[in-house]
């Protein structure tokens, strides 16, 4: 295998990377959009893609800028085998396979392209078991037993990864550098449309760069369709996250406030931050260094597994301690 930074080595060892995209949901058009980061496109055929904004985005985008090099989505299957074949002629896919075990012996790695997460252990099974690393979209779990069985997997020596695209947001860029000029950060608050089961990872990982590993405790006041979640940080601040099924208008606004100062942030750039979200993975298979520790991730599950909990048990406050990683 080739050297990688420091005692790391690469997980793929050739030039050419090839990938397979798999799985496919409802409300998600990451397979259209991830791929095309990496192949292309063809104008006409991603112009009829069902979700509307992914071809707005990345006709803004220069040609001759827009994919990730040395990089292939060779092979795709989707839940919905029609959705394959317009994936495949929007994206450029070579390949169509019958089930996702087929990709194995032919590609370098896998995306899971779903974000319900009580499904993903059922979906990277397969590939765990072939030593394939995967990318996996997030959250990657919901759920206590899977958080475990993902944690078992990664301590055994299974190449996963898993993030929101709003920890790569050019938007939050400044405040994930420094917050000094903030003063301590005393509260923060994200919010995003949609379920807290599929976007609160979104609204939750827009905040925890900035802050850092520490969350002690959520309290969730919503509802299924609007989740008020309150969460206590060890660095003394207190973080309010949204997700309400319809305010598609609060998607990715972000507001902190500090002793010595205030900010706001508004996320806007889809394309860049996926693009940055896909660069992070593929520099994971170059070099072998992940580009976050697992242990976050395994934290900020543990943020989003609570908040169904105090949801389910009528508000209380849950413990980050109550939720075992391991």
């Amino acid at each position: 295998m080739a050297e990688g930074s420091g005692t790391q080595k690469a997980l793929v060892a050739r030039q050419d990377i090839r990938l397979a995209m798999l799985g496919m949901v409802d409300g998600n058009g990451h397979p259209y959009s991830w791929s095309a980061i990496f192949n292309g496109y063809d104008p006409v055929e991603m112009a009829r893609c069902p979700f509307a904004g992914i071809p707005v985005y990345l006709d803004k985008e220069p040609r001759d800028a827009l994919r990730i090099p040395d990089v292939q989505v060779t092979h795709i299957w989707t839940d919905d085998p029609s959705d394959a074949r317009a994936v495949a002629r929007a994206s450029l896919i070579p390949h169509i396979v019958e089930k996702p075990e087929d990709v194995i012996g032919k590609v370098d790695a896998v995306v899971i392209a779903t974000d319900k997460g009580h499904e993903h252990v059922k979906r990277c099974a397969p590939f765990v078991e072939a030593g394939i690393p995967i990318f996996v979209d997030k959250p990657l779990t919901d759920n206590e037993q899977d958080l475990r069985t993902f944690s078992r997997w990664v301590s055994s020596g299974a190449h996963i990864l898993s993030s929101s695209c709003m920890r790569y947001g050019k938007e939050f860029m400044p405040w994930r550098q420094s917050t000094h000029e903030l003063g301590a950060v005393r509260f923060a608050c994200s919010t995003t449309s949609k379920s807290w089961e599929r976007y609160g990872i979104h609204a939750l990982e827009a905040v925890y760069p900035i802050l850092g590993p520490g969350f002690l405790s959520v309290r969730n006041t919503g509802t299924v369709e609007r989740a008020v979640v309150h969460c206590r940080h060890r660095a003394g601040a207190d973080v309010v996250l949204v997700a309400s099924a319809d305010m598609f208008g609060g998607f990715g606004s972000l507001q902190l406030c500090g002793t010595a100062g205030h900010a706001e942030a508004f996320f806007s750039d889809t394309f860049f931050a996926f693009k940055a979200q896909l660069a992070a993975f593929i520099d994971w298979l170059r070099m072998g260094e992940p580009p976050f520790p697992f242990s976050e991730t395994q934290e900020l599950m543990q943020v989003i597994i609570a908040g169904i909990r105090s949801r389910e048990s009528g508000g209380r406050e849950v413990s980050l301690t109550e939720i075992a990683a391991q």
